[in-house]
């Protein structure tokens, strides 16, 4: 018995030992296996808690995220919106501009004294300039002065050599302005010698009485006063007529030279060539603008180094929150949140995309996701020719005016920022019929952008079109003196009374046909309340610039601002 159970033992043995080998071979192909899934599974990302990259093919938007699926897809098409409404504003017809003086408002002749002359030295680029030209022109009619064409800024960040009569037709000027203001040339001689200004400064906004107060009776003593860094220098809050001469001097007698116009017009011919509409977006996506603006835009280290190492040359810039800078709305879109909200707003792939910008940080790498949404980006270096462009290419202020031009004339003008030339173009479009022009109300916007994986395109859509009620350029969206009066010239808009009275005795029934009026008189009380509330913790005249800048913008000092000497104009980098 004993010896049969030893034979049993070693015949169980020699079993074992035959299925070593197999255990072997089966456990080194499971770890094969899992050595190939390892190497081929992707790895985990990491998101960005304020950008989350996506990545699109020609329909769709698909989420890199590793463990859960997105439902957030982009459409092809634009979705369920009229295209009537993409490219007109529904209340347009019952609105104009209007800046002809009244009755009460004198003639230049009778009001304008000799030996008093006013000029200025502008500041910042093209745009932030003509601010300060359209204002210096009641300045001097405040002064019962004559105004001396001005000078135009050639020293500042944007280092532009032109002169005043190589950007605007300057004997338009002088003469659409002759019934307003006298404007000269050259300060007149005095004895064979020519007169020298006397120098100073006003504060910043600066009223009627202000300047009555403060520059009077210095140009009454020495004849002739230039008043420095002449920008935002004048109130929003003026008497009607100098409101409306604002309007004349600025939408009619500001005229860019023959070269500028015919070679923007160019650009403007090329663009409708290509299509029915087209869409213009100004783009502020420079890597400076970025660093001063403080805020993050998921690049990680790599740019947080890059950034910050510019924003070292800002002495003054104090650290702050890039969280809270984006929750305020104070940080520019990022060019695929722009193409998302176009988007969602029912512009659909195949539109036309004119893009006037700078040098945008990133690059083509920025640009891409732009690019796959709306495949068809240009600008005026892809459409002109370098032989065309070389008049304008050595000079900002003219290549801006060739942006200004086409961006104008679009069909849709949107921008990223809320710098001078989206303000002026916003105002500008108003005054001429109300054209469609869409500022994004980014403090809205932030949330939907950082939480859009979670929700389908539908309801990104939906909300998007929620949120920019206000803010798409139709009539009475913002309060007469809010904001910048060059964005919000109300004074200057007339209504037809006798036809929108008409539209009111319409029945107000919601029908295929009534529609438009019925939304119309509902989304105007939307719109007016949205607006007013993203408004309503802004001082009338500032810009979202950050609570660290606002010292800038509401400088009153006269002569010592603090960052003239020793490190770039900040406000010259929000200028254009």
């Amino acid at each position: 018995m004993a010896t049969h159970r030893r034979r049993h033992r070693h015949h169980s043995h020699n079993r074992f030992r035959l299925l070593i080998p197999a255990i072997s071979a089966i456990s080194g192909s499971i770890l094969i296996v899992y050595a190939l899934i390892s190497l081929l599974a992707p790895s985990p990302v990491h998101h960005h808690h304020l950008l989350r990259r996506t990545e699109l093919n020609e329909s769709v938007v698909v989420d890199d995220s590793p463990t859960v699926a997105s439902v957030f897809k982009v459409p092809i098409n634009g979705g369920m919106v009229s295209d009537r409404s993409l490219w007109s504003t529904r209340m347009s017809k019952y609105y104009f501009g209007c800046s002809n003086a009244s009755n009460k408002f004198p003639k230049v002749e009778t009001v304008t004294y000799p030996n008093r002359y006013l000029l200025i030295a502008t500041s910042g680029g093209l745009n932030q300039q003509r601010t300060g030209i359209t204002d210096a022109v009641v300045a001097a009619r405040i002064l019962n002065a004559t105004l001396v064409v001005p000078k135009l800024d050639q020293k500042s960040f944007w280092k532009d050599s032109s002169t005043f009569s190589e950007i605007f037709d300057v004997d338009w000027f002088i003469s659409h302005l002759s019934k307003d203001v006298k404007v000269i040339k050259e300060l007149p001689q005095k004895g064979g010698k020519g007169l020298v200004p006397y120098r100073m400064r006003v504060p910043r906004k600066c009223n009627e009485r202000c300047y009555q107060i403060r520059v009077l009776p210095v140009i009454i003593k020495k004849k002739a006063v230039q008043l420095g860094k002449f920008d935002y220098r004048l109130s929003n809050k003026l008497d009607t007529d100098l409101q409306k001469l604002r309007c004349r001097v600025n939408y009619h007698a500001l005229k860019f030279t023959d070269p500028i116009i015919e070679m923007g017009q160019r650009l403007v011919n090329r663009m409708r060539k290509m299509g029915k509409h087209y869409v213009a977006l100004h783009l502020r996506f420079e890597p400076d603008m970025l660093a001063f603006s403080g805020c993050y835009y998921g690049g990680g280290e790599k740019e947080r180094r890059e950034l910050g190492k510019i924003r070292k040359r800002w002495k003054t810039l104090h650290s702050n929150n890039p969280d809270k800078e984006r929750r305020q709305g104070r940080c520019p879109l990022t060019p695929e949140e722009v193409g998302l909200m176009l988007r969602a707003l029912g512009y659909n792939k195949d539109v036309h995309l004119y893009v006037a910008s700078g040098e945008v940080y990133g690059g083509d790498d920025t640009l891409a996701p732009l690019r796959a949404l709306f495949p068809n980006i240009h600008s005026k270096d892809t459409i002109a020719t370098k032989q065309e462009l070389e008049p304008f290419s050595a000079f900002s202020s003219r290549m801006a005016a060739l942006d200004f031009i086409v961006c104008d004339e679009s069909d849709m003008f949107v921008t990223n920022n809320n710098g001078n030339m989206a303000k002026i173009l916003a105002g500008r479009r108003r005054y001429f019929g109300h054209k469609p022009t869409i500022r994004p109300n980014a403090k809205k916007l932030y949330r939907l952008f950082l939480n859009r994986e979670n929700m389908t395109w539908g309801e990104f859509s939906s909300r998007v079109r929620t949120h920019q009620r206000g803010y798409m350029g139709e009539p009475k969206e913002v309060r007469p003196g809010r904001g910048e009066f060059h964005e919000n010239p109300a004074a200057c808009i007339c209504e037809d009374t006798e036809a929108k009275s008409k539209l009111d005795a319409l029945p107000r029934k919601i029908g295929k046909n009534n529609a438009d009026v019925d939304e119309t008189a509902v989304d105007q009380d939307i719109e007016t309340e949205s607006t007013e509330s993203e408004l309503s913790d802004q001082d009338e005249d500032d810009d979202l610039i950050g609570a660290q800048f606002q010292h800038l913008a509401n400088d009153t000092s006269v002569d010592n601002d603090p960052l003239i000497s020793d490190s770039p104009e900040l406000e010259e980098l929000l200028s254009d």
